[in-house]
C-alpha cells in the first residue's frame, strides 16, 4: 500500500463539514489521504482514528483520517465522492474523542442523502 495526503480532498472535507454545520469536527484535526495498492474489492473509503490509549501515550488530542482509495474513489462521479465524504463525516462522534459511529443508526444511505440534500441546496460544486 502506498498512501500520499491529499490537500484537495482535506479542504473539500473541511468546506463539506463546515457547510453542513458539522461544529463538533475541529477541522485541524481530520485530514484525508489517498491509498493505492489495496486488495480489499468493495471499500471506497474508511475512517481511521488516533485511537484512546494512543491519544494517552503520545499526549495527543483525537485526530481522524479519512482514506481515500484510489482504486475506486477515484472513478466515481463527484457527485458520489462527495457522497462518500459525507457517509465517513458522519462516523465522527459528537464527543470528537477518538471513537466512531455505528450505520445503524446513524450512518446510512438516508441520513447520508439527507445531508448530501441540505448540502446541494447551499451550494453548487
Amino acid at each position: 500500500m502506498k498512501y500520499t495526503f491529499s490537500q484537495e480532498w482535506t479542504e473539500k472535507l473541511g468546506e463539506i463539514a463546515e457547510q453542513l454545520g458539522f461544529d463538533h469536527i475541529p477541522l485541524e484535526r481530520v485530514a484525508c489521504v489517498k491509498s493505492k495498492g489495496t486488495k480489499t474489492k468493495r471499500v471506497i473509503a474508511r475512517i481511521h482514528a488516533l485511537g484512546k490509549v494512543m491519544q494517552l501515550g503520545m499526549r495527543q488530542k483525537p485526530f481522524y483520517v479519512i482514506e481515500l482509495i484510489s482504486e475506486r474513489f477515484d472513478k466515481q462521479p463527484r457527485e458520489q465522492q462527495i457522497k462518500t465524504l459525507i457517509h465517513e463525516l458522519l462516523h465522527i462522534p459528537h464527543s470528537f474523542g477518538g471513537g466512531f459511529r455505528h450505520h445503524k443508526p446513524h450512518v446510512n444511505d438516508k441520513t447520508v442523502e439527507a445531508a448530501f440534500k441540505r448540502l446541494k441546496n447551499n451550494q453548487e460544486f
